[in-house]
């Protein structure tokens, strides 16, 4: 399925895909901790919480002042101080975030800084904000991320990281890869609440479903979108699925978007950090190795760049015995290659129908509609391979 269009530029910009590309953070505020936080709601949940919302299509100037507004709200050391002393400004800006930084100089002189995350308009259709509270907190107490200071109507603050993000070269850098490795294993220990049963299909499905059903006010649009035969999407998703789950591969908590923007390195410490989980389920090992490795080809999408069989037994290695890494029988390596590879795929899937929805939903002037073709013709570009590598090891 190709669209025969004019060719399109994949300079990807901070806009693109909602996520967390450029968070270069200071070096000389402190970071809050939850004992710092006014206890507004229960002790045990021991988050404040407001319903006041901050409307992104305000002025910089007037929603700034909004921000300000909920962080007094929330934090009651801070609710008598003068807007004078606070500064907002915008450290990204994506689909479905606007990242602010908001600095404070308290009344004896201390400079504090958080994060203030605004979520995007729409962003329910994609986005299960239920379930990524729930798992922040049990991530941030496993030292995840930034730590959850406060939730208001349509955003979250957060600490302070002071770090930088990755660019996508970093991740092939093999120490940066162990890292990487070792962090995505710990992370997959976590253990959060309620039902473990997987969401990549249920998802899928639940994007194909919305996807198929869209109608585009613009003529051009529509075309395009015209050109899309779901009834053989349906039909890939369908036997994509039938394929994996013969594979058995274990079901882990998933960050499912662990591209560059969303790892953080603190330099000066050697410190590594795994950041927004908005994506965050239950879900396939091999499909959060998977997606990460398709990350490797960066904002412009190049999946020349995608990891060598070295590469990914480098990182393999890592994954399955930080500590003795080259101690991983090659049985091992192999079965994780397959079923990594095999799940790569499902990646594309997801994006592609993740796409259709945003070009339907976001204000944001990007073409999503040839991001769907750039991700469904490289999953069939890819397909033949991976399925018969995962066919000829379920042979065996």
């Amino acid at each position: 399925m190709e669209w025969s269009g004019p060719k399109m530029s994949w300079k990807f910009s901070q806009t693109f895909k909602f996520k967390l590309q450029e968070l270069t953070m200071g070096a000389t505020e402190n970071i809050w901790t939850a004992m710092d936080i006014a206890p507004s709601v229960a002790i045990h949940d021991s988050i404040p919480h407001h319903p006041l919302s901050v409307d992104t299509a305000l002025s910089f100037s007037v929603m700034s002042h909004r921000v300000i507004d909920v962080c007094k709200k929330l934090f009651r050391k801070w609710e008598k101080l003068d807007d004078s002393r606070f500064t907002v400004e915008t450290v990204s800006g994506g689909i479905t975030n606007l990242l602010l930084k908001v600095s404070v100089k308290e009344g004896n002189g201390d400079n504090v800084a958080v994060t203030v995350r605004l979520y995007g308009p729409n962003t329910e259709y994609v986005i299960d904000r239920k379930r990524e509270l729930q798992a922040i907190k049990y991530l941030s107490a496993a030292g995840f991320g930034a730590k959850l200071l406060g939730v208001f109507g349509n955003g979250m603050v957060q600490s302070f990281i002071n770090a930088r993000t990755l660019n996508p070269a970093d991740m092939k850098k093999p120490k940066l890869a162990a890292e990487i490795a070792k962090q995505l294993r710990r992370f997959h220990q976590v253990e959060i609440p309620g039902s473990k049963e997987p969401q990549l299909w249920v998802d899928i499905f639940k994007f194909f479903e919305k996807a198929s059903s869209l109608r585009f006010e613009a003529p051009d649009m529509q075309r395009r979108y015209e050109a899309i035969s779901f009834k053989e999407v349906h039909e890939e998703v369908t036997q994509l699925k039938e394929l994996t789950d013969r594979l058995n591969a274990p079901v882990v908590f998933s960050h499912n978007d662990l591209l560059s923007g969303n790892l953080m390195l603190d330099d000066k410490h050697d410190n590594l950090y795994f950041i927004d989980f908005e994506y965050g389920s239950y879900s396939y090992r091999g499909y959060d190795i998977g997606n990460h490795f398709n990350e490797y080809a960066g904002y412009e999408c190049d999946y020349s760049l995608y990891p060598s069989k070295d590469e990914q037994y480098h990182f393999f290695r890592h994954y399955l015995k930080p500590e003795r890494p080259y101690e991983v029988p090659e049985k091992d390596l192999k079965a994780l290659y397959i079923e990594t590879n095999t799940f790569m795929l499902a990646s594309h899937l997801y994006w592609a129908l993740w796409a259709l929805i945003q070009a339907k939903m976001s204000a944001i002037d990007f073409d999503y509609l040839g991001y769907f073709f750039l991700r469904y013709n490289q999953y069939e570009k890819e397909k033949q391979m991976c399925v018969s590598l995962a066919q000829s090891h379920l042979s065996v």
